[in-house]
């Protein structure tokens, strides 16, 4: 996708100059930045997905161990 952006010039060539002291193209910088951007976008998605379903489970006040879990998941490994 092409994407044309408004910018001074001013702005633009000190963005310029630090994305090649970055060994970098401005295009790739601002490719870079929205790459980020939409995983952050992503993310807060993923977060907010969790908090909306933490808090729904029910253990009827059972309580596990470490070490029961890892002997369950061992007995069902061994095929017992």
């Amino acid at each position: 996708m092409n994407l044309t952006l408004s910018v001074d010039e001013r702005v633009a060539e000190g963005a310029r100059q630090t994305a090649q002291a970055m060994g970098k193209s401005l295009n790739q910088v601002v490719r870079d930045y929205l790459e980020q951007l939409a995983g952050q976008a992503q993310l807060e998605t993923e977060v907010e997905e969790l908090r909306a379903l933490s808090g729904q489970g029910d253990s009827q006040g059972v309580r596990f161990s470490r070490e029961a879990l890892y002997a369950e998941r061992l007995d069902r490994y061994r095929g017992s």
